[in-house]
């Protein structure tokens, strides 16, 4: 009998990844990060020339950090205990946005703190890679969690039959993002792990969703 599944991001729903970015950034570099809106792209400053850091230099500074800065992340709270209880009655995969090559090291951040589940990597898009790992568990009933609201889209399109739960887990960042609930792209939206732990268990039991997310009101 086919256990359910779940699908997880790591940076902001298992880790958190912006606020150590930052601190590195000020650190090391002195570039200020400060969410504005929602653009990531213009959220780092040079403070040497008070210039928005280019987006190619962003790529390079982000992938720096992965090379050798992951050890100053820490887990979101709750999740550690979350993935747990959950890891009882499902099966847990992690499908994270990084390069091929920093999957090993993500593995191994994950398993320092208790989160010792596969690891899949990802550019891009992550709808057909979910599509990819439902497929090869053959679950139950799938749910997918992840704090782009993009991602919940692209899933939606390519795998409509996940659970779909936005999450943001980092309150730095969270009030700078919208809403794949309110778009209709995802089932719920929840910051917190002691709220979603119940409403993931739930979801399990219910099996499928009968229907798709529905857009909130204006």
């Amino acid at each position: 009998m086919t256990k359910p599944l779940l699908i997880t991001d790591c940076d902001e729903v298992l880790l958190h990844m912006v606020v150590p970015f930052s601190e590195w950034l000020n650190e090391a570099h002195d570039i200020e990060f400060s969410m504005k809106g929602r653009d990531f792209a213009n959220a780092l400053t040079d403070r040497k020339t008070s210039e928005p850091v280019a987006p190619e230099r962003i790529w390079e500074l982000l992938g720096g950090f992965f090379d050798t800065e992951m050890h100053r992340q820490h887990p979101i709270a709750g999740a550690v205990n979350a993935i747990t209880e959950i890891g009882k009655v499902a099966d847990v995969a992690i499908l994270t946005n990084l390069m091929d090559h920093r999957r090993d090291a993500r593995a191994e951040q994950l398993a320092n703190f208790g989160i010792a589940h596969p690891v899949y990597t990802n550019q891009g898009p992550k709808g057909e890679a979910l599509k990819r790992i439902v497929e090869e568990y053959q679950p139950s009933v799938s749910l997918f969690i992840d704090d782009l609201p993009q991602h919940h889209g692209s899933v939606g399109e390519i795998v409509p039959d996940t659970w779909r739960l936005h999450m943001i887990g980092e309150p730095e960042v969270a009030p700078h993002f919208g809403c794949a609930h309110e778009a209709g792209n995802a089932h719920a939206r929840i910051d917190q792990w002691d709220a979603a732990l119940p409403w993931i268990l739930e979801r399990f039991s219910q099996g499928e969703p009968a229907s798709p997310p529905q857009k909130a009101a204006a």
